[in-house]
């Protein structure tokens, strides 16, 4: 155990990935516009140790957190017409979202989601600045509310967390170590089997846990992978995630302007600052709201790329005014324009611009999915070869009709043509047969015309009649030929 011991007191033993820092003692690292916080001189990793806070926006996050995560949580677990809520069939091709079931055809309609989504959070930025990030983002929530949170369980406040940083290697530091990132790994585990679960549905990740890792390589594959780097993240990253790799933050200063909402300070309240009586500043410079901020920068040298809106800084700040005597609010959410004594515009150009762009994606998603929402999907496409075929008693067109039968229940499918013009008939599909449940279909049909009917391109309807429930699929293709004047003279060919 001294050997053991020993080793982790070196300065570039593996036991400091564990402390987070090398053995020698972190000075205190002032935060300021020129530098990032989190990044020392020489390139090493700042390790934060932030405070803990309360105040209502504190618990509001805490609220937010629980509901998400039970979302992430429970959405597997609901069922909506046989499926879990959110159910990526992978394996088979479908796209179980909300009892509404899509084909790998279907795909398409995601543009609409992706663009409307991508333009609401534009709108949302443009109004609130980075709400998202401190409220709702998955990274943030995993981090503050999960690890974060265990880390302050184990290892004690901020001071306290500090210290055992910089203790030497003991017994008592090494089991905590050890607690602490076991109960990491395990969360990180969790979390990825949950993220999996979405992919193979609960039933099908259990099974494949009470199997050998072989029989499944790709998902046992995934979840090693996403638990090493959720570990990798959440123990030692962190916040540089958010401030180095996350790209939202760095398009955030294109979507805001000076009448956004952020959290700032007011400068002309604060200012001078210094001690209680002995300045006419609001601002006791006490770095309460410096302490506490998860990204390690001081709210008072203006707004900054690093702060996600997270409201920590802005309940700190209240707590020491209201010990102080002074009204809250010196630390706020509000513009820049406001921070100024400027009144602030809501209503801009912008946001009417990413509102428009973000109903136009929504209303095509919403008619998208109205039209793909049917039991059956159904796509037909012309067979590989010639475009048409002659013979000396029909002209021909060959198609190939693909049905997907979205329904946990066999079905029952007759292909056919809607109204059919003088001369034209159907051949390959006039017979009925059976789909499986959640099956695949692809069947060979052939448009036949008459000779002696052909007058040209002409425009014809397939329908495709599905049991149970009548449902009734149709499409329109255009059948191809010859020169009607040229007919006589052409050579039949081989159909």
């Amino acid at each position: 155990m001294r050997i053991l011991c020993e080793l982790m007191r070196r300065k570039y033993s593996f036991f400091g990935i564990l402390s987070h820092s090398p053995m020698p003692k972190q000075s205190r690292k002032s935060p300021n516009l020129e530098t990032v916080t989190t990044i020392n001189d020489d390139g090493s990793h700042y390790v934060l140790h932030p405070a803990d806070v309360s105040g209502k926006y504190t618990l509001l996050r805490r609220v937010v957190a629980f509901i998400l995560l039970a979302v992430y949580i429970l959405l597997p677990w609901i069922p909506i017409n046989g499926h879990p809520a959110v159910f990526l069939d992978l394996a088979n091709r479908r796209f179980h979202l909300f009892g509404l079931t899509l084909a790998a055809q279907d795909l398409w309609v995601l543009f609409f989601l992706i663009s409307g989504l991508g333009f609401s959070l534009f709108f949302i930025t443009s109004l609130l600045g980075r709400l998202w990030c401190g409220w709702a983002c998955p990274y943030t929530i995993f981090l503050e509310h999960i690890f974060r949170r265990v880390e302050r369980l184990i290892d004690g406040d901020a001071p306290a967390r500090r210290r055992l940083a910089a203790a030497p290697w003991s017994l008592k530091k090494l089991g905590k170590r050890v607690l602490k990132h076991g109960i990491y790994l395990l969360s990180a585990a969790l979390i990825a089997h949950i993220f999996v679960s979405y992919f193979t549905s609960l039933t099908g990740l259990y099974e494949a846990m009470h199997n050998s890792p072989l029989e499944n390589a790709k998902a046992f594959g995934v979840v090693v992978f996403l638990t090493a780097v959720l570990y990798f993240c959440f123990s030692w990253f962190r916040e540089q995630f958010c401030i180095i790799l996350c790209p939202y933050g760095r398009i955030q200063s294109a979507l805001t302007d000076d009448d956004t909402m952020v959290i700032g300070y007011d400068e002309k309240r604060g200012e001078p600052r210094g001690a209680k009586g002995k300045t006419e500043g609001d601002c006791i410079d006490c770095r309460r709201c410096v302490n506490v901020c998860p990204t390690g920068i001081d709210i008072r040298n203006g707004l900054q790329i690093e702060c996600i809106g997270c409201a920590a800084c802005v309940d700190a700040c209240n707590e020491i005014m209201v010990k102080v005597g002074q009204p809250k609010g010196l630390v706020r959410y509000d513009s820049l324009n406001g921070l100024a004594g400027i009144k602030r515009r809501i209503l801009r150009p912008r946001l009417f611009l990413y509102l428009f762009l973000a109903a136009l994606g929504t209303t095509a998603l919403i008619g998208s999915l109205t039209q793909r929402a049917r039991p059956f999907t159904m796509t037909i496409s012309r067979m590989a070869g010639p475009p048409h075929y002659t013979t000396a008693m029909h002209v021909s067109n060959r198609y190939e009709v693909r049905i997907i039968n979205k329904r946990k229940q066999e079905a029952t499918v007759k292909v056919g043509l809607l109204s059919p013009l003088p001369g034209f008939s159907l051949a390959g599909g006039e017979k009925a047969f059976t789909i499986e449940p959640g099956g695949e279909v692809a069947r060979p049909v052939i448009i036949l015309c008459d000779r002696e009917d052909y007058a040209g391109p002409r425009e014809v309807v397939i329908q495709v009649t599905a049991d149970p429930g009548q449902a009734v699929l149709e499409q329109t293709v255009r059948f191809l030929g010859p020169n009607p004047g040229s007919l006589q003279q052409q050579p039949s060919e081989a159909p």
